[in-house]
């Protein structure tokens, strides 16, 4: 379980979450939504150490998250498109590597060669291994980003809008991709969407920001209409 407790951030004066408290279970699928600037893909950041907490703490499994606990999709795929779709997907294992090794790719180990093709093999992707990763569709690049985290062997898998660059065709195969993994492979998803349609059809659960705060918490397929309505500023009597 990846456990999210009083989780608060600030940028100089002004703070952006206050004080959020969000679980994943191992085998679901949490779909975060909101408005523009609410303070979405800063939860995500922080979950994964990227964003400075001011207070709050991270946890996975009732321990204080490692490194290599959580992997992270991003909305910008950072593939290197010269190498190939193997070789990027192996660069999931780096953190584990000794230094010699990682340097290089040509020095890879044969198993994790041998592992990184089985992370492909499950994003569907095992016949594109040995291709330019730039010659890739945007939808199967976000899945070749996909098999790269889970050969990091994370047991949270986190992704900040993920599909905002895909056509819809691309992005239903996406979110459906995620929600497989954290079924059968039993793994905490935590996925950052613009689209409650995609949450509705894909997710296990939402959580709903606004203005830095948890406003629902519950079925993907309730009204979330409130938390995309204008912040209404009363005047001064």
């Amino acid at each position: 379980m990846l456990a999210l407790s009083g989780i608060t951030v600030s940028y100089g004066d002004r703070r952006v979450l206050h004080g959020v408290d969000v679980t994943v279970a191992r085998g679901e699928l949490l779909a975060v939504l909101g408005a523009n600037g609410c303070g979405k893909s800063t939860l995500l950041r922080a979950a994964a150490g990227l964003e400075p907490a001011a207070r709050g703490g991270v946890r996975v499994d009732g321990e204080p998250a490692g490194p290599l606990d959580i992997a992270m999709i991003f909305q910008h795929i950072h593939l290197v498109r010269r190498r190939s779709v193997l070789d990027n997907v192996c660069a999931g294992a780096l953190g584990r590597l000794g230094l010699g090794q990682s340097l290089v790719p040509a020095l890879f180990p044969k198993a994790l060669r041998e592992e990184a093709m089985a992370c492909l093999d499950r994003v569907g992707l095992a016949d594109r291994a040995h291709e330019r990763a730039g010659r890739l569709s945007g939808g199967q690049q976000q899945r070749v980003a996909v098999a790269r985290a889970l050969c990091q062997r994370p047991r949270v898998l986190l992704a900040d809008e993920p599909v905002s660059a895909l056509d819809p065709a691309a992005s239903e195969h996406v979110l459906a991709l995620l929600a497989e993994l954290a079924h059968d492979e039993r793994l905490a998803v935590l996925a950052v969407l613009h689209q409650p349609s995609l949450a509705a059809r894909h997710a296990d659960r939402v959580v709903g920001l606004r203005e830095g705060r948890v406003v629902l918490d519950g079925q993907p397929r309730q009204n979330v209409d409130v938390l995309y309505q204008p912040t209404v500023v009363k005047a001064a009597s």
